[in-house]
């Protein structure tokens, strides 16, 4: 079959079950990404590898569902589809235990890439998948020919090694990351307190033209193009923040594709994020009309609290 060589966003690494306490959902941050994306219009394209059993064979036919092509998926003979028990704490924070060694572990390079990456506007990627030297040694060669490169960076111990975050930091152009791991990361070579001074120090260091941080209930901070936009966030009643940030992403790039200004894209972003965080798993049904409308309602939220 020839394969379809216009796809905007590529998205590189994992895809997997989320184990919840309610049930297994799809996920992987590459994967909600691309969900996300075709969602909102777009023709994503993902490059993973599963196992040859059930779970992978569920994950083919949830793409198919999607309409999100699989013709870069591979499949490994020895290794199981991925698997991340997931349990929420108290404060609404999720944490994971990530199965190792699955199949994407083992993204094998492949000649198709080469297209494929090199008319993407944007290829997206995340620091978990570099923890297996297979996915990795794959994910650099692909990085020497992206045009814009993205790194979704997810630290998830014992799954990173400062060495290879370095790395992929002195290879991207547009970073996403949480406060936590700002101040973890920047932690290793600057004695900075506040966030917008970590994220310049962090720009400056790797030669970084764009950086997004997330805060949770706090809102997020855009560094473009030498200045910083905040935004204040969204309230909402939280069922579970799985994926939420990749939905952050997703809304993101597609506003940036779509030519909106940096502060209309941070904006259109926290909304999905946030829209996300009200649903149970990474990639529930919905329609983009919805995210329009908790933007606008939230609009009024903060219009109502502007004093007379």
């Amino acid at each position: 079959m020839e394969k379809r060589n216009h796809h905007q966003v590529v998205c590189f690494g994992e895809v997997l079950w989320d184990i919840l306490p309610s049930g297994a959902v799809p996920g992987g941050a590459p994967m909600n990404v691309a969900y996300h994306l075709k969602k909102l219009g777009y023709e994503p394209a993902l490059i993973t590898k599963v196992g040859v059993d059930s779970p992978g064979q569920k994950l083919f036919d949830l793409m198919e569902q999607y309409t999100i092509t699989t013709d870069y998926f591979q499949v490994d003979q020895q290794l199981p589809t991925g698997k991340v028990y997931a349990s929420i704490r108290d404060n609404n924070e999720m944490e994971y235990d990530i199965v190792k060694p699955v199949a994407w572990d083992c993204i094998e390079w492949d000649e198709s890439f080469i297209e494929l990456v090199e008319n993407a506007e944007f290829f997206v990627f995340g620091s978990l998948a570099a923890r297996n030297k297979i996915s990795k040694n794959t994910l650099f060669s692909l990085l020497e020919i992206a045009k814009k490169k993205v790194l979704d960076i997810n630290l998830r111990a014992p799954h990173f090694n400062r060495r290879i975050v370095e790395d992929l930091l002195q290879k991207a152009d547009f970073i996403k990351m949480n406060i936590s791991e700002l101040e973890l990361i920047t932690g290793w070579f600057s004695n900075y307190t506040g966030t917008e001074d970590r994220m310049k120090s962090l720009a400056g260091k790797f030669k970084i033209s764009d950086m997004v941080v997330t805060m949770g209930g706090d809102g997020s901070i855009l560094y473009m193009d030498g200045k910083i936009i905040r935004h204040p966030g969204f309230k909402i009643t939280v069922a579970d923040t799985v994926g939420s940030g990749d939905a952050f992403l997703a809304g993101l790039i597609s506003k940036l594709l779509g030519g909106a200004t940096p502060a209309e894209a941070l904006e259109f972003a926290g909304g999905m994020g946030a829209f996300i965080a009200t649903h149970t798993g990474a990639c529930p049904e919905y329609d983009a009309a919805e995210i329009t409308e908790l933007i606008s309602s939230n609009h009024q939220i903060i219009q109502q609290n502007i004093p007379s």
